[in-house]
């Protein structure tokens, strides 16, 4: 017998106040008692958004949130560039051109973030550029584009010129300041940062975005923008709502703010800190530098044998789940998630675990050597 330990970089652990939340029992949708819901789930979640505006709340996965703010607030035929340095930027793309859209491809080799000046000259190279999209932190490489950067950027090309961040793996687990980065669309799910099950997916838009959403006569129904923020201002949804999930938005925005904003984004952080220096002190070597290393999930390489009997023993001796690589870097990277209802003594597990894996396999003594590194991390930092 032993303990579960969730460590993908999504789906998450959920915590049991949350789980009770959301065990409350079912109340009708459309209600009183769901109107003072969401009335009350307004004004929190937009704090972790990084916004004075309204944020869409979807019944629906994460990939949602990303073809709906494609599907609003691109029109047809206008040029969309998407910035493609993982799986889930690739994602991004494939949404994109499935849709009426010309599309700009501005690939960046994967486990590297974006280079601003050379994304810069890229972006000049091409005329009436609508829609410019990013990851904050794409997931399949752990990597964390300089978005404010890349923001201005955008907007120094053109003003009007739409910026779409895919936040799904980073909001939560990092300060966002959409004004300041210049974001116009910001999306996310519920299965990481926000501790909750799949099934919920976020849009905030600044006021530009709505204007332009509301003028696009793209055809869409289901992923009508339009639909969420007029609902919103009655404090309702358009259609059937996951209920008990929104329920459980509702703990997790209460218990981020009792633990503060900032605390949470200096906890990823830490996590993050730690988790690195007692990599290293394996002689794992990381995919991402440190300057753009994502607080939410941490990706290291070796060999795929190695790879693969780390992930076996995690989960079979220790009760530990962690992920693989995506795509090409499958059997090249393994895949920590430190995020949402994680904490630095899991750190400690996870990296007391891996010391006696590769002390074992490797015949070399690593004993201590990796707690010991996150250890001095985490209380150098108190």
């Amino acid at each position: 017998m032993y303990k579960k330990m969730l460590m993908t970089p999504g789906p998450t652990p959920i915590p049991e106040k949350v789980n009770q939340r959301m065990a409350e029992g079912m109340i009708g949708h459309r209600s009183g008692d769901f109107s003072e819901l969401m009335r009350r789930i307004k004004p929190k979640i937009k704090d972790v958004f990084g916004t004075k505006d309204d944020v869409a709340i979807l019944s629906s996965s994460g990939t949602s949130s990303l073809e709906a703010a494609m599907v609003n607030l691109a029109a047809k035929d206008e040029n969309v560039v998407v910035i493609v340095s993982g799986a889930f930027g690739a994602r991004f793309e494939a949404i994109a051109k499935t849709y009426p859209y010309n599309v700009h491809t501005y690939e960046v080799e994967w486990g590297e973030a974006a280079d601003p000046a050379d994304f810069k000259d890229f972006l000049n190279s091409l005329d009436d550029v609508k829609v410019v999209v990013s990851q904050a932190c794409e997931t399949s490489t752990a990597v964390l584009h300089p978005v404010t950067e890349l923001g201005e950027i955008v907007k120094d090309y053109d003003e009007e010129a739409l910026f779409i961040v895919d936040g799904v793996s980073s909001v939560g687990g990092m300060k966002f300041n959409m004004a300041e980065s210049k974001i116009d669309c910001l999306i996310s799910g519920s299965q990481k940062a926000l501790m909750l099950p799949p099934g919920l997916a976020f849009v905030a838009m600044n006021q530009n975005a709505r204007q332009k959403m509301k003028d696009n006569d793209l055809p869409r129904f289901y992923l009508d923008l339009n639909q969420y923020f007029d609902s919103l201002d009655k404090d309702t949804t358009p259609f059937t709502p996951a209920v008990s999930l929104i329920q459980g938005l509702e703990a997790v925005l209460d218990s981020v703010a009792e633990e503060g904003l900032e605390n949470v984004y200096d906890r990823h952080a830490k996590m993050r800190d730690m988790l690195r220096a007692g990599l290293r002190a394996l002689d794992l070597e990381l995919l991402v530098e440190d300057e753009y290393a994502s607080p939410t999930v941490t990706a290291f390489k070796s060999t795929s044998d190695e790879l693969s009997h780390i992930k076996d023993e995690l989960k079979n001796n220790f009760g530990i789940t962690i992920a693989g690589g995506q795509k090409h870097l499958k059997g090249q990277i393994l895949r920590i998630g430190h995020m949402g209802y994680m904490f630095p003594s899991d750190i400690i597990v996870v990296l007391g675990a891996l010391e006696g894996i590769l002390s074992k396999y490797r015949q070399n003594d690593y004993y201590g050597k990796a707690i010991k590194e996150a250890q001095e991390v985490f209380f150098n930092d108190l």
